[in-house]
């Protein structure tokens, strides 16, 4: 594989940047000036002996049912490092799975997460495309949870961490064993401004149900302690369509929105979620049905523009061409009252 041609900045998707514009290295590598490489200087997992060696012990694994693997990364001058401690960014190359598609998982994450932050105003990390010397495409995302003096860690605790839902209780699939309205319970226990918190809920629920990202189990909602020392919901990472790559569920967890959501007049209208369902849950977690409708709508909104970056994206044309179709799907049944 060779380096394919950059005409878009491979983090914001701005045209006429051939490499991470100005912009883009101030999010992702902390200054503007930085001079950091979309290419990095060693290659992909698996590539050589010596650097498969460095990987194996490096690795993590995490989301599309644990197939997904992760790297941590030290920004060094304006180098990008394998590391095994104080890791600033995470790095997620093509995974070793048959997947549907499974060369596009890196650009999928960077487009759905861009369409999150650009579009649909929910806060995310930083992220971008990045390339391995062959060529080999990969995701990269800046940490979240280190404070400003790049040493310490903000306290973050995962859903599924805090509903006490572990492997060794509930099996491999602990993660999806819950509903939505469990998180939104704890959310009204533990978040400071609960109000606003469990709006931004709202809005990347409805969001992920629109990419359908099949994904967004308790593992993938978290939430973060502030300079103050409470609790908002942390940026959100690990969104992409999950419907590229897999035959998936409306929505990932096994409880759906709340326990008997499929009763909900309009789910039983037309067998699927639609805005209806949607507000119906959010006044289950206290969102004024008018908002709720608000939020929905802009969701709505928003999917013209979020197919036009899915244009601009690293996606393949085979994969952008389904992704616009599956989004352009859910937009037709959020539709639905």
């Amino acid at each position: 594989m060779s380096l394919q041609e950059i005409n878009y900045c491979p983090s914001t998707l701005q045209p006429g940047h051939h490499t991470y514009s100005p912009v883009a290295q101030q999010a992702l590598f902390g200054s503007r000036s930085k001079k950091v490489s979309h290419v990095l200087p060693f290659a992909s997992p698996g590539k050589y002996n010596e650097q498969s060696r460095e990987y194996k012990e490096k690795l993590k694994r995490l989301s599309i049912s644990g197939v997904q693997e992760k790297y941590s990364l030290r920004l060094q001058k304006n180098s990008l490092l394998l590391t095994d401690t104080e890791g600033s960014h995470i790095l997620k190359p093509v995974p070793a799975e048959r997947l549907i598609m499974v060369n596009d998982l890196p650009a999928n994450e960077h487009v759905s997460m861009l369409i999150a932050r650009q579009v649909m105003g929910i806060k995310t990390t930083a992220c971008g495309m990045i390339f391995f010397e062959d060529g080999s495409p990969a995701y990269i995302a800046r940490r979240f949870d280190y404070k400003p003096d790049g040493v310490n860690k903000y306290q973050l605790e995962d859903f599924a961490t805090l509903l006490e839902k572990t492997p060794e209780i509930e099996g491999e699939n602990f993660k999806y064993n819950g509903s939505y309205l469990d998180i939104a319970r704890l959310i009204q226990l533990y978040a400071s401004a609960v109000p606003v918190v469990m709006l931004e809920f709202f809005r990347i629920l409805v969001f992920n149900y629109l990419i359908a990202n099949g994904d967004a189990h308790l593992k993938n909602f978290s939430l973060m302690e502030t300079e103050q020392g409470d609790y908002i919901l942390s940026p959100a990472y690990d969104l992409l369509c999950t419907a590229l790559h897999i035959d998936d569920s409306r929505l990932a967890l096994h409880g759906g929105l709340y326990e008997g959501d499929y009763n909900e007049k309009s789910y039983l209208n037309f067998g699927t979620y639609t805005k209806t369902s949607f507000i119906a849950f959010a006044e289950l977690i206290g969102i004024n049905p008018t908002l709720a409708g608000k939020v929905v709508d802009e969701v709505m909104q928003g999917t013209l523009k979020a197919m036009e970056l899915v244009e601009r994206s690293f996606l393949s044309n085979e994969a952008k061409k389904k992704y616009v179709e599956i989004m352009g799907d859910r937009h037709r049944c959020l539709k639905l009252k």
